[in-house]
């Protein structure tokens, strides 16, 4: 009983101790320690107000019915958008929030109907704008009003039902999709619009039944190359490996017991750290014909501009229409930009409208619900990655001529301008 009420004394007057040093000392402790979670909550808040202080347009993209190029013109629309990029300065970071501007694009089928949505923040309306008709002259852009609005709010319920999922690559970013340089006929060397697949999977879906898919982008600095370089150096043969404080110690521990016994044979001594023996065979001998292909693909992609991408893409319809089978065509028809020796689109697993074993009812409800929110707000939050201008051009681009004219709405007639010998 003595050595509890002993401990506890002493226990009492350590704690004293401690109290009298913090009191002493709070100043000094307290800043370094909130200072990190002040600025997490403050540019949470900061972010946030400027984030909605953004006012959007919603352009659908009405493609000519002649339309007979290839996607690369938006190669080069996308890399107009990389205008928006800006270097933020302390005040404009700090206090007012400002992040990097996002644009979404859409493909959106209604009954079959399938519809192109570019949505831009208000002041760059003229960018977008401009970008396009430079590549697409008789394109015509028309301000519509918000798909979204014309569904209940809240789905599903008991009426309306949707199933939904964000995408993501399998291997890391610096590696390419299949792009539509490779959608190509080898006979006749005509190119197959890769979109094709996908917009035709779109025009099956029934009355009172939608497909809406989904690219929220956000330009990526320049600097992002870096990045992309490490992965091609690794896959070169030319990383450095790091080793750590203990990896060397243990090393040092192998070099003394495998000396040990080759001093007592009279053997000679041999160490692990010196210098690391250096390929002799040329770059070109070591790589199979496959693995030079890849990091061909691999050095032209990263040489191009980038976006953080969020994909999603949800099924929704009223529930005596409702087709879940739907949803895992529109999945096949993504499944065509996939290249299993560079990168592959695969449905995120933690997003997918699905549930197993407890509460299975309220958890896919949950989910289903949250997916379609983030689809309505365009929330770019959670896993994203990157594509390049001449992936996102594979994947979202104008339709040729080959694609089935039914399931696209398309400019009725040519426009151009009025001859100059009018009569005034």
């Amino acid at each position: 009983m003595n050595i509890l009420l002993l401990i506890s004394r002493e226990f009492a007057d350590n704690m004293k101790l401690a109290w009298v040093v913090f009191a002493n000392t709070w100043f000094l402790v307290l800043p370094v320690g909130f200072y990190y979670l002040f600025k997490l909550i403050w540019m949470d808040k900061v972010q946030i107000a400027f984030l909605c202080s953004i006012d959007y347009s919603l352009l659908e993209i009405i493609p000519p019915r002649d339309i007979e190029r290839s996607p690369k013109p938006m190669e080069s629309f996308f890399a107009g958008l990389t205008g928006v990029l800006k270097t933020f300065n302390t005040k404009e970071e700090f206090l007012k929030g400002m992040l990097t501007y996002k644009f979404s694009l859409e493909l959106v089928s209604d009954g079959g109907a399938v519809h192109i949505y570019i949505r831009t923040p208000k002041m760059f309306r003229n960018l977008v704008e401009a970008n396009l008709y430079a590549q697409y002259p008789t394109v015509e852009i028309l301000e519509s009003p918000d798909y979204v609005n014309e569904v209940p709010k809240i789905i599903p319920n008991k009426d309306w039902d949707l199933w939904g999922t964000d995408l993501q690559l399998v291997k890391p970013d610096a590696y390419p999709i299949k792009t539509y340089k490779k959608f190509e006929e080898e006979i006749t060397g005509t190119m197959i619009d890769p979109l094709s697949a996908v917009i035709e999977v779109m025009g099956k879906v029934g009355p009172n039944q939608k497909i809406w898919f989904q690219y929220v982008i956000i330009p990526e600095k320049e600097t992002w190359a870096n990045t992309g370089q490490e992965v091609v150096q690794q896959l070169a043969g030319r990383s450095k490996k790091h080793k750590g404080v203990f990896s060397n110690i243990w090393n040092d521990i192998v070099d003394v017991l495998s000396n040990l016994s080759k001093g007592l044979l009279g053997g000679e001594f041999s160490f692990s750290g010196g210098e690391e023996k250096k390929e002799e065979s040329p770059l070109e001998f070591r790589l199979t014909p496959g693995e030079k292909e890849v990091l061909k693909a691999l050095e032209e992609n990263i040489g191009k501009p980038v976006f953080k991408v969020k994909m999603r893409f949800i099924y929704l319809g009223l529930k005596e229409y409702f087709d879940k089978s739907m949803s895992s065509a529109f999945v096949g028809a993504i499944k065509q930009f996939n290249d299993n020796n560079l990168n592959a689109f695969k449905p995120h697993d933690e997003t997918k409208t699905y549930a197993n074993y407890f509460m299975v009812e309220h958890r896919i409800k949950y989910r289903k619900r949250r997916i379609f929110k983030r689809f309505i707000d365009r929330d770019p939050t959670g896993l994203k990655f990157v594509l390049s201008t001449e992936e996102l051009a594979t994947v979202f681009h104008l339709p040729d001529i080959s694609v089935m004219a039914p399931h696209i709405t398309r400019v009725d007639a040519k426009k151009s301008g009025a001859p100059t010998n009018l009569p005034i």
